[in-house]
């Protein structure tokens, strides 16, 4: 390959490398489908993508996603958030107890998850990310505290990029669950001035996991790069 025939293969490498964009892989609104006008209702189905939503020892309703300031979805009206409760009891079941998502990154990398949470007064103030690249065992990841209560936290965001085996994996998942205050064996309130207690409740929305194609599509300007550059190059061939 000549000098100027590469310089038409780095310029269009570059463009391709310049579009690629992260992708919402699969994500939970937990509206219903379709809008029934009603917050009491829900799916756990995702609104894109696939993927399995689960709970871990815990019970769920669904209730509004607008209420204590609401949480970044763009629905009104028909904004659902998945309540949850029934947590352990305190001082047991340290990290037993959340909600789980299981989502395939097959053809993704650069992995990140996301999430909306509210925390009511007496629900865990620590909610701890953790996530598994076999489907199996689980890895501690990242630790959030909610230090207020009946507050949306919205846009938590982990990015995962750096852990090795969760792009482009099947088996790819993850956990948000309660924690022990660090360094104790208690729960903490998410009020301060509250007391922990079971019926506390962690109400979830817009749950994300997005990526990067591994195979970027070219974008319409690497066409076009690509056709004037051959041009060029075949302009100063005819005039050799």
């Amino acid at each position: 390959m000549n000098k100027k025939m590469m310089m038409v293969a780095v310029l269009v490498a570059l463009s391709v490398s310049a579009g690629a964009e992260a992708a919402v892989i699969t994500q939970w609104n937990f509206n219903s489908n379709p809008a029934d006008a009603a917050t009491g209702t829900g799916s756990t189905s995702p609104s894109i993508g696939s993927g399995a939503a689960s709970l871990l020892g815990t019970t769920a309703t669904f209730a509004s996603g607008d209420a204590s300031g609401g949480s970044s979805d763009p629905a009104t009206g028909d904004d659902s958030g998945w309540n949850t409760s029934g947590y352990a009891a305190q001082g047991a079941g340290n990290k037993t107890r959340g909600t789980q998502y299981l989502v395939s990154t097959v053809g993704f990398d650069n992995i990140q998850i996301s999430y909306d949470l509210r925390h009511s007064n007496t629900s865990s103030k620590y909610e701890q990310v953790q996530y598994t690249t076999d489907g199996s065992s689980w890895t501690d990841f990242s630790l959030f505290s909610g230090a207020t209560g009946d507050t949306w936290f919205n846009g938590r965001s982990v990015d995962l990029s750096s852990i090795a085996g969760v792009a482009n994996n099947a088996n790819f998942g993850f956990r948000v669950l309660a924690a022990f205050a660090p360094a104790t064996s208690a729960y903490a309130a998410s009020s301060p001035t509250g007391t922990y207690g079971t019926a506390g409740t962690w109400r979830f929305d817009m749950v994300t996991v997005s990526g990067t194609a591994v195979a970027a599509v070219p974008v319409p300007g690497a066409v076009w790069l690509f056709g004037s550059a051959l041009l060029g190059f075949l302009g100063v061939r005819r005039n050799a």
